[in-house]
């Protein structure tokens, strides 16, 4: 009778020499820990750097991924550990898939989120595509989120390191996906433990810092990049008020995101103002009180479900949302409208919901991530 193989650090029946692991690369320091402890253990590791973009700025920024110096930081991991590592080009498919959306959702006055569309469209699915041709067992990141097998299968949980935590950037991830993808730094208790690892292999990027902002943006400012892309996006307009009163000009609505209150140029009003919605359209920043920011009910269309039973099955699902990045998860109510779209009932009012920020579904009181979608018209 032929016994049972043990399952391996990746949970699957192999034995590590014979699995064939491909690391996403970026060239920071956590896709580079993954690599080399998977290497250290014995995996047959094919490293894989996409360049997704160069900006000419952009070769020389700190704290940018996928160009310029980071590819060639991936590289010298590669070298050191004695893996294969390739590059491939994929500044075409990131422009088409990434770039170009995140300047039109601006235009019309969302906030995107195009790191999460760089996962859903480029690393989980290009990628993902080129590691199954690479006859890759699975593809391991170096994101911080845990997955972990359910009653039912993988499940998608939050990182053990609450700071760290990229659930919110990681909903779109499919069931199909998740059975191939691995994320072995989920379960650590803090960065300082993915540093210390990067330091034990020898790494030179152990102490790299860690990437900011958009990396498609090389100073940091969304509207020049917006003006870049699109040739006149910054044409002025009015300032005005709920009721329409205009209270001043704007040297263009790319330059405001919902709930901000500095940079107005309307003071001496009295009461604080913020912007509440904008209406690209007609070139208006509309402001009001904080109060006039609250908001209950959230629309939320393109929704990956993650849950055990298909997301119409019930008329409810009492879950809690996180609604930017930077929030808490709050307790909601989620009623499905189709396999794809739902509303969102806030048990608490959030302030400054924006059209265009992922509405990301947890399992209240656990771990889990259910899912999300993205909020796709103001209040």
């Amino acid at each position: 009778m032929t016994q049972d193989i043990p399952l391996n650090s990746l949970g699957l029946p192999k034995a590590p020499a014979d699995t064939r692991v491909v690391v996403a690369m970026s060239g920071g320091v956590d896709s580079s820990a993954v690599a080399a402890m998977l290497a250290e253990q014995g995996y047959d590791v094919v490293g894989v750097t996409l360049q997704l973009y160069d900006h000419g700025a952009a070769l020389a920024k700190k704290g940018a991924c996928c160009a310029g110096q980071d590819i060639h930081d991936a590289r010298r991991v590669a070298e050191a550990m004695g893996f294969p590592h390739y590059v491939l080009d994929y500044e075409n498919t990131f422009r088409e898939a990434v770039i170009e959306e995140f300047a039109d959702a601006y235009l019309a006055g969302a906030t995107p989120v195009p790191c999460i569309r760089c996962n859903e469209r480029v690393k989980f699915k290009d990628l993902l595509e080129t590691a199954r041709d690479l006859e890759a067992d699975c593809m391991a990141t170096g994101h911080y989120i845990q997955r972990k097998i359910g009653a039912r299968g993988p499940e998608l949980h939050c990182a053990a390191d609450a700071n760290r935590d990229q659930s919110y950037f990681l909903f779109s991830t499919t069931p199909e996906q998740l059975e191939f993808l691995r994320f072995p730094l989920g379960h650590l208790a803090s960065k300082a433990e993915t540093r210390a690892l990067a330091a034990k292999y020898g790494l030179a990027v152990a102490d790299k810092p860690d990437s900011q902002d958009i990396c498609f943006v090389p100073n940091g400012s969304y509207a020049s990049v917006i003006e870049k892309l699109r040739p006149g996006a910054a044409d002025p307009g009015e300032i005005v008020d709920l009721a329409g009163n205009v209270l001043g000009q704007h040297s263009g609505v790319i330059h405001y995101t919902i709930g901000q209150r500095r940079g107005l140029g309307i003071g001496g009003l009295g009461d604080p103002l913020y912007v509440v919605r904008l209406d690209p359209d007609n070139r208006r920043v509309i402001v009001g009180p904080k109060e006039a920011l609250s908001t209950r009910i959230v629309p939320v269309r393109e929704i990956n479900w993650l849950g055990d039973t298909p997301f119409t099955t019930q008329p409810e699902w009492h879950v809690s949302v996180r609604i930017r990045s930077t929030r808490p998860p709050r307790e909601a109510i989620l009623r499905p409208l189709s396999a794809t779209e739902a509303e969102v009932e806030l048990l608490t009012p959030e302030e400054g919901v924006s059209p265009g920020q992922a509405c990301v579904f947890y399992e209240t009181g656990g771990t889990r991530i259910l899912g999300g979608g993205w909020i796709w018209k103001g209040r």
